[in-house]
């Protein structure tokens, strides 16, 4: 179990290296607890009609005015990230597990396994992202679920050959040979020295393909292949209120400006990342 004093460290070390970082987390972090409580901080039920409430503007009553269903845009934003963060969870989880496991047994045996596994991603990468995922949702049928499992294949590739990589670099250190002189098993070489010290670029990675993804799903339910409805979701919502955005604006603005700011402080996130990470990269 990690130490709370080395953790407190830790954060207040990011802190100081990157202040544009900290306050993208500070966002992130206030996100997932909306998506967490929305329930208890929507103010109107994100499925309930009224058509003679359709397109209204901003007021006390409706925050981000209604839409061409008379549906309370707010309350459909906050349970909307509900969606599009459990879709990215997902989506980074099974790729980051994979992709991880693929790449540090690629690096680190090499040979036959190696020229393998990297056939299977060349494979896997020759089709554009996108249209993979088309094309996995269009046979197994729409939802989040079935979006989050499509992009998952997609996002593969990406972390194994960061992780081959940087295992690749791992496994012809000093350590890598006195575990060797000491008969450590190779599982125990590559799991219990290598993966922890290709950690920080994994986790990296993963705040880039978490802002990566979400721009993705939001993508699919623009397009009608992501979330069913009337299920609120920021790409849905951006694809309905387009139709009527000479009229009623505020009903594509909101979620358009909910996917710009999530995925700009994941970036600036992992961008801190990086830099607290990388000596050669802090400001002390």
């Amino acid at each position: 179990m990690i130490p709370m004093k080395k953790v407190l460290k830790n954060i207040k070390g990011y802190m100081k290296t990157s202040k544009l970082g900290t306050v993208a987390a500070i966002v992130i972090l206030l996100v997932v607890v909306i998506a967490i409580f929305a329930p208890g901080i929507a103010p109107y039920d994100p499925d309930e009609t009224n058509l003679l409430l359709s397109l209204k503007p901003s007021s006390p009553e409706h925050l981000f005015g209604t839409d061409m269903n008379g549906r309370d845009i707010f309350s459909r934003i906050i349970y909307g990230s509900r969606t599009v963060f459990l879709g990215t969870i997902v989506v980074v989880a099974i790729s980051t597990v994979i992709g991880v496991l693929l790449g540090t047994i690629s690096g680190y045996f090499g040979g036959l396994v190696d020229s393998i596994i990297s056939r299977i991603l060349d494979v896997a990468s020759a089709f554009p992202s996108l249209l993979l995922a088309f094309v996995i949702v269009a046979a197994f049928g729409n939802g989040i679920r079935n979006t989050a499992i499509a992009l998952s294949v997609v996002y593969i590739p990406l972390m194994a050959r960061v992780v081959r990589s940087v295992t690749l670099v791992e496994k012809n250190k000093c350590y890598v040979e006195a575990a060797r002189s000491m008969h450590y098993s190779d599982a125990r070489i590559l799991f219990g020295h290598i993966l922890p010290n290709c950690m920080p670029i994994i986790v990296v990675q993963m705040t880039t393909n978490m802002s990566y993804s979400l721009l993705d799903i939001a993508a699919m339910s623009y397009l009608g292949l992501g979330v069913v409805p009337p299920q609120s979701d920021w790409g849905s919502m951006l694809s309905e209120g387009s139709a009527y955005i000479m009229m009623a604006p505020n009903a594509c603005i909101a979620a358009g400006v909910a996917i710009v700011l999530v995925v700009v402080c994941f970036n600036l996130f992992g961008d801190g990342l990086q830099d607290f990470f990388d000596p050669s990269l802090r400001k002390e």
